[in-house]
């Protein structure tokens, strides 16, 4: 059925968007601009330079400058205070190796290594695809496009594993099979296939395992 498998990293196979939330409260309201968790939960599954965008229309006097430095520095000493846990079921299903399997995130390659190795899984995938390697990032399909491609298989049997509506609606629109598994914030299911409360639950109803 599926002959590739695609993940999302952040919120999707690593427990990073609680950690991201609490350090971006923390730096905005360090610099005089408090927010609220719902104002940080439309940034989840987003690249940086669109999540710049919507901070500076929405508190132009905010000087990202400063914010992204202290916002990522709070997040990196909470990783490092925390560890990064695997969300549920990630062990099993990427240990089972069912299929080649990639990841496909909005996060700079740098990060995405650095939450990989911290995480422990960073030798279990055949390709990592980053908002380095594309011009238009979720919720464009580019993304998955390009991963599909690079692994020499067609989009449609690509099974994705997503958990923000970014993300999700990035891999419907390359025409990949999506199971949808929401982290902190709540999800309609508006691109997924499957909306699933785990991703071993996901994995089921998508038939990649019994």
């Amino acid at each position: 059925m599926f002959d590739a498998i695609l993940f999302d990293l952040d919120g999707t196979l690593v427990d990073t968007e609680s950690l991201a939330l609490a350090a971006g409260l923390v730096a905005f309201e360090a610099l005089g601009h408090p927010v609220t968790a719902d104002f940080l939960h439309q940034l989840v599954g987003i690249d940086l330079p669109t999540a710049g965008g919507i901070i500076g229309a929405a508190l132009p006097k905010l000087n990202q400058q400063d914010l992204h430095p202290m916002w990522q520095a709070g997040f990196l000493a909470a990783m490092d205070a925390q560890g990064l846990p695997l969300k549920a079921g990630v062990a099993e299903l990427i240990g089972a190796r069912l299929h080649p399997m990639a990841i496909v995130t909005s996060s700079s390659r740098t990060e995405a290594r650095r939450k990989l190795s911290k995480a422990g899984i960073a030798d279990a995938f055949e390709l990592v695809i980053t908002l380095d390697d594309v011009i238009a990032p979720k919720p464009a399909p580019d993304p998955y496009l390009l991963a599909a491609r690079r692994l020499g298989v067609a989009p449609a049997r690509c099974l994705v594993f997503e958990d923000s509506e970014t993300g999700a609606e990035a891999a419907f629109r390359a025409g990949c099979r999506v199971v949808q598994v929401p982290d902190v914030v709540p999800s309609t299911g508006r691109w997924a296939h499957h909306l699933a409360p785990d991703m071993l639950s996901g994995a089921r109803a998508a038939g990649l395992l019994r």
